[in-house]
């Protein structure tokens, strides 16, 4: 089973995943900023990082030039830095919280890794590796702020690394929904359970996500460098727009 083929009744393709996802990306960040009090939006937003996360995974497997792949995300990351600073915190500079294209261009050196070491090590030995370097990959989005910290990074290396191992997905599950619904702080949402009051983490939703990644056909659809750029440009122009919104409300 591989990351392109993972069931019989898939019919979403690369392209329509990324619409979906950002789509979902702008309900949150819009909850973030020029609708604070929309609760949902930030419920279906949690459904976006998952998706991405996936699709770097997913990108990174098919790249022919990885240098080219990491440079792209690089000089993104950095075009949406003063952005995603000015939606966070209203300033020019914010140290504590990187915008989600640096926490994949992490993700991206620590799956060089882990091809690295699956092309030199035997099986056991490689196993030990990849749980060392997701450790890394975890440590280094933590230490440097990214968005969804170390966790995020975490992501998108379950994501390739499960890509081949029998009952893959329900590792994915039972990892990614342990991520969001125990190890990720964050909103709360009282419900009423028997009697009981409990609390359901906002970010819980992001499991959610799983169900629409595993639609995925394996397909570019719409292709061309247009829609590819049109894809990373809409991280920072919405952002953006977003930030000039709320700071000038």
């Amino acid at each position: 089973m591989t990351i392109a083929a993972r069931g019989k009744f898939q019919c979403l393709s690369s392209s329509t995943l990324k619409i979906i996802a950002m789509a979902l990306m702008l309900c949150d960040h819009m909850w973030a900023t020029v609708v604070p009090g929309a609760l949902w939006l930030t419920c279906l937003g949690r459904l976006a990082f998952p998706i991405f996360a996936f699709q770097i995974a997913d990108g990174y497997a098919k790249t022919s030039n990885f240098r080219r792949y990491l440079g792209r995300m690089v000089i993104f990351a950095l075009v949406s830095e003063i952005p995603f600073n000015f939606m966070m915190a209203g300033s020019w500079i914010y140290p504590f919280d990187q915008n989600a294209m640096f926490t994949f261009v992490i993700a991206l050196l620590m799956l060089r890794l882990v091809d690295k070491a699956r092309a030199r090590c035997k099986t056991p030995v490689y196993a030990l590796c990849a749980v060392l370097i997701c450790a890394l990959g975890y440590l280094l989005g933590t230490l440097f702020f990214v968005d969804f910290k170390g966790v995020g990074v975490l992501l998108v290396l379950i994501f390739y690394i499960f890509r081949d191992v029998p009952l893959g997905r329900l590792w994915e599950l039972l990892i990614i929904g342990y991520f969001f619904l125990y190890a990720m702080e964050g909103q709360c949402i009282p419900l009423t359970v028997l009697g009981r009051e409990l609390f359901f983490p906002v970010q819980g939703f992001g499991v959610l996500a799983l169900p629409l990644i595993w639609l995925y056909n394996g397909e570019k659809g719409i292709g061309g460098k247009v829609f590819r750029y049109i894809g990373y440009g809409f991280y920072p122009v919405h952002i953006a727009i977003l930030a000039f919104l709320y700071l000038n409300r």
